[in-house]
């Protein structure tokens, strides 16, 4: 599974991180992540090492259609 930029900004928000936090988090300069942010193109690694950090944090991303139960507090967007 590869995040989103949405996905991205809520595991952010979820842990009140900055763009600046995610990306020293990540080894990463800011405006990398906050171009993948807004949608633009970027490596998959990038996407990888952005995922890796914020999962590494707590974050427990979630497939479309797949069940979380037994998780803790968390967000979900319906279609």
């Amino acid at each position: 599974m590869s995040i989103t930029p949405l996905q991205s900004r809520m595991a952010r928000a979820a842990l009140g991180w900055s763009i600046d936090k995610l990306a020293e988090a990540a080894d990463m300069r800011a405006a990398t992540i906050s171009s993948f942010e807004r949608g633009g193109e970027c490596y998959r690694s990038t996407v990888e090492k952005v995922q890796a950090s914020l999962e590494a944090a707590g974050i427990v991303f979630v497939n479309d259609g797949e069940a979380s139960l037994g998780g803790g507090a968390g967000v979900r967007l319906r279609e």
